[in-house]
């Protein structure tokens, strides 16, 4: 073959590889163009009607101007000298907390669905008055926000009695003397005994009790004590000390320790174990310093993790709305809040603009301990007591929610009389949960694929008391189910163990039973599938509780 038959060839061919090329360019942007405008996944837009209305907001959480505004009332309303909760002494007045007081059901009914008056918006305040011949605990509803000009105390309306003063919350400044009384006085008794122990002065951690008793009228605290570890929980490395603190009076110079464990004998109080130690009657646990290698209680990884971790991504951007206190997601509609006590709560929830549920909220979670020590012994922690949406801390990026999630502030008020907010404290997301919804894959008689991925809308809190951490899960699915859950984790409240220690638990270290207990989680939900019954502020209503063992 000749050169220029050759060079023919070539520029024939040269011609079919770039018309080949242009019709795959062509094709592949009449295909790019056809697949963004087709999404592969239905319509991204929520199929729940965006309302104009702000018809939501009778559920929203008091504002910071609110709280300001309710407490600005107070002090000057209610003829009393108040002190800010955080320095407040048993014998003066000061605020304790302050919440938004929902109006009756059937009023926020007419509003929602007939047009009817937007109800009145209130604030529920309790106040401690400690100043005066007879202490009381006193509720009252403040209104109208942001303005208010009235206050109606419904104590006696809510409760039929009077609440007696010694059943109050501890607060801030009666922790902080009750510790200055154990660590400062009570410690000083027994110098001896203590530097056996392996104390220096600054490495016992104490965690107190509840109930405040055994009966009706009593005001007492067992203080468990524990080593302090560096960046690791101490609720895991006891030392086998526990005093039982009387805290009753009015009088914080007439407070005493009645009571003193260590390793399974009782003493009077501290100077009474210093004097049975020196005279060789008390053995005791010298306790080792604690070192990471052997640190049960550390969040170091033993293994470096490995970097890459999957992440979860929206390509078309998120597929609900978050409207203040509102939320849409496909066919579902909803509001939410943090309750300062009980915890997240959800309101007026829709499927296909049909309300299903009035309220859904958490109540209460409890944890009920059995031990041979007393501390143990005694414990039925009612959180809530505590603040389930107080301790509801900043979410972490990634760990927590993923990167990608809505992240919402919350404001609260509790022994202070300023409004305090928390970072990110409500997360919000879409989650795919990496199983099909449906599928089906035909290759008998025609050749056809059809499938649906599964997603949910999941609202979360996490709430840290003290040792534990429950992660608060809201889950809405497409199908029209609502999942209300709880992940437990942190860490146990253990007990020094000694003796039959295993009768009581499990041993988890060198000193530390890891103490038999058991957990119960209270939601309120309040349903209205098919219609509300009665219209009343408890129709339809149940209370749930899941229960559950961990050691």
């Amino acid at each position: 073959m000749n050169v220029k038959a050759v060079l023919i060839l070539l520029a024939v061919a040269l011609v079919t590889i770039l018309a080949l090329v242009s019709v795959l360019l062509s094709g592949a942007g009449k295909s790019t163009e056809s697949c963004s405008s087709k999404p592969q996944h239905g319509n991204y837009k929520s199929n729940v009607a965006h309302q104009k209305s702000d018809k939501g907001s009778v559920f929203s959480d008091l504002t910071p101007e609110e709280y300001s505004a309710t407490v600005d009332y107070l002090k000057k309303n209610l003829g009393k000298k108040f002190v800010n909760a955080a320095d407040a002494k048993p014998t003066e007045n000061c605020i304790y907390y302050i919440d938004i007081k929902y109006p009756p059901k059937q009023q926020v009914l007419d509003y929602l669905d007939r047009g009817g008056e937007k109800p009145t918006r209130e604030a529920l305040a309790v106040v401690f008055f400690g100043d005066q011949e007879e202490p009381t605990i006193t509720e009252y509803v403040v209104g109208p926000l942001p303005k208010p000009s009235y206050h109606n105390d419904i104590t006696l309306e809510k409760y039929k009695e009077k609440i007696p003063y010694y059943s109050r919350p501890v607060i801030g400044k009666e922790y902080s003397d009750a510790y200055a009384l154990v660590y400062e006085k009570e410690f000083s008794t027994a110098p001896q005994f203590l530097k056996a122990l392996g104390y220096d002065g600054s490495n016992f951690a104490a965690l107190t009790t509840a109930p405040r008793g055994v009966k009706s009228g009593d005001r007492s605290s067992w203080f468990v004590l524990f080593v302090k570890v560096k960046e690791s929980c101490f609720t895991v490395h006891p030392v086998g000390l526990e005093m039982l603190l009387d805290h009753k009076s009015l009088d914080f110079t007439k407070w005493k320790v009645t009571k003193v464990f260590y390793n399974g004998a009782y003493f009077l109080n501290m100077a009474d174990l210093e004097k049975q130690f020196n005279a060789g009657k008390v053995e005791v646990i010298k306790i080792q310093k604690v070192k990471p290698e052997n640190d049960i209680g550390s969040m170091e990884p033993k293994v470096s993790p490995q970097p890459g971790a999957p992440l979860q991504f929206n390509p078309a951007g998120n597929r609900y709305t978050v409207n203040k206190n509102q939320v849409s997601f496909q066919s579902w509609s909803f509001t939410y809040g943090l309750n300062v006590n009980s915890g997240p709560r959800l309101f007026d929830i829709r499927f296909k603009n049909e309300r299903i549920a009035y309220e859904i909220s958490t109540q209460e979670a409890l944890a009920i301990y059995g031990s041979n020590a007393p501390g143990g012994m005694i414990t039925r922690y009612m959180d809530a007591n505590f603040g389930i949406g107080r301790f509801s801390f900043e979410l972490v990026r990634g760990v927590d929610c993923p990167h990608l999630a809505t992240y919402i502030d919350a404001h609260y008020l509790m022994e202070s009389e300023s409004p305090e907010k928390t970072k990110n404290a409500i997360c919000i997301f879409e989650q795919n949960l990496g199983v099909p919804l449906r599928r089906h894959y035909s290759n008998m008689h025609s050749m056809y694929y059809g499938g649906l991925a599964s997603t949910v809308l999941i609202v979360r809190a996490v709430s840290t008391l003290i040792n534990y951490d429950y992660v608060w899960d809201f889950v809405f699915y497409q199908n029209g189910v609502i999942e209300a859950k709880m992940h437990a984790t942190g860490y146990i409240s253990s007990s020094f163990y000694f003796a039959d220690g295993k009768e009581y638990g499990s041993r988890v270290g060198e000193h530390t039973l890891g103490t038999l207990h058991t957990h119960f989680i209270n939601y309120k939900v309040d349903l209205d599938v098919g219609g509300s019954i009665s219209g009343s502020s408890s129709d339809a209503e149940l209370n749930f509780e899941l229960q559950f063992d961990r050691t």
